[in-house]
């Protein structure tokens, strides 16, 4: 049976082939920098795309949440580390994790380093987050006082143990002079592993961004990246350059539910509920919520006339039509609708249909 009989209404696809491709061409880059690639799985959040991932040399993920590090427990990984600063409310869940799984988190200040320091009872690792420009979150790169408040806490401490600098450069998403921030970026984690190797001989620096990844062939003496969008990619990583439509891997089904002609517009079921609300403004200042693709069983396929969201509600979604698209569309189709932003279409979703019909876990989705 072809996936698509599957589909009576939005559901994420995703190829295989294509994310695997991803994952694989990234996994070869980090190789030749002679770095660790250990993949933030925030997009993916999944088990069965954890386990593809192994096949190319992964043996670490990194996460955005206790609640995701927990679903990912338990399957093999060497460390999950939790890329976000970390909430001292779940010191006691996460030293449940740690009992068996290698873990590390992200520390930003000295209160949340004692509070671990004093109520762990097992290993955890953690880095600190540095911020050399980005203003979201992490240690001013300069506050070397709080740098070493941290550490001497942690020295003091038999079961928080120092792994390194880790930096998340997130203007690249939306600043052009990615090779700038990059320049930045790296000055700041060289500096820091110059001044701080002497005395932790093992540390390491990370970096985690998908645009710099995707682009960048410089990453001077940073050991170790950990972009996440890459593994399925987007429309907004695509207007950044960093990866070509052909190669997103994710496309949300919805089907066909009224049809405009006379305004060029079709009323899909695909809403906010289900790709989130990320809007990427093309140059004439109009709203893009998803492009249209053609679905097949193979697939899909990318047309030479766009057709995209113009709007969505919570259920409805309404399609700015190319005269290609109305002339072959009808009430009841099926079309694809390639995501702005992957990773909260994911998360939305709950789970992922490939393209030979398989369901494909998601911590989100509901679990026996």
């Amino acid at each position: 049976m072809s996936y698509l009989q599957l589909i009576t209404s939005p559901t994420l696809l995703l190829d295989e082939k294509i994310c695997r491709a991803n994952i694989k061409k990234m996994a070869d880059k980090a190789a030749r920098h002679h770095m660790k690639l250990v993949p933030h799985f925030k997009t993916a959040q999944s088990k069965e795309i954890g386990k593809w991932a192994k096949d190319y040399g992964i043996t670490e993920v990194t996460v955005s949440s206790i609640k995701m590090a927990e679903y990912l427990s338990g399957e093999g990984w060497k460390n999950i580390h939790i890329a976000f600063p970390f909430n001292p409310l779940e010191t006691l869940k996460l030293d449940k994790i740690a009992e068996n799984q290698s873990i590390s988190v992200q520390i930003i200040n000295a209160k949340t380093a004692q509070i671990l320091a004093e109520q762990l009872h097992h290993p955890v690792g953690f880095f600190i987050e540095i911020d050399a420009g980005y203003g979201r979150t992490g240690v001013e790169v300069t506050d070397f006082g709080l740098i070493e408040e941290i550490l001497l806490i942690a020295k003091k401490s038999d079961q928080l143990n120092f792994k390194g600098f880790y930096l998340h450069p997130g203007h690249s998403y939306y600043m052009p002079d990615i090779p700038a921030i990059y320049e930045e970026s790296r000055n700041a984690l060289s500096m820091l592993k110059t001044k701080y190797s002497t005395e932790y001989p093992d540390l390491v620096t990370r970096i985690g961004d998908t645009p710099g990844c995707a682009v960048m062939e410089d990453f001077g003496d940073i050991d170790e990246m950990g972009p996440g969008n890459f593994v399925f990619y987007d429309l907004m990583q695509s207007n950044l350059g960093g990866c070509d439509k052909e190669d997103i891997a994710v496309c949300l089904a919805v089907p066909v539910v009224d049809i405009k002609k006379d305004r060029k517009e079709i009323l899909v079921h695909g809403g906010g509920v289900h790709l989130a609300k990320d809007v990427l403004i093309d140059q004439d200042g109009n709203k893009n919520f998803g492009e249209v693709v053609y679905l097949n069983e193979d697939g899909w396929t990318i047309p030479e006339d766009r057709s995209y969201l113009k709007s969505i509600s919570q259920e409805h979604g309404i399609i700015k039509a190319s005269d290609e698209l109305l002339s072959k569309v009808k009430v009841g189709d099926l079309l694809g609708i390639l995501p702005v932003h992957s990773c909260m279409t994911a998360d939305a979703m709950g789970e992922y249909l490939t393209l030979e019909g398989k369901t494909v876990d998601h911590a989100e989705g509901v679990h026996e």
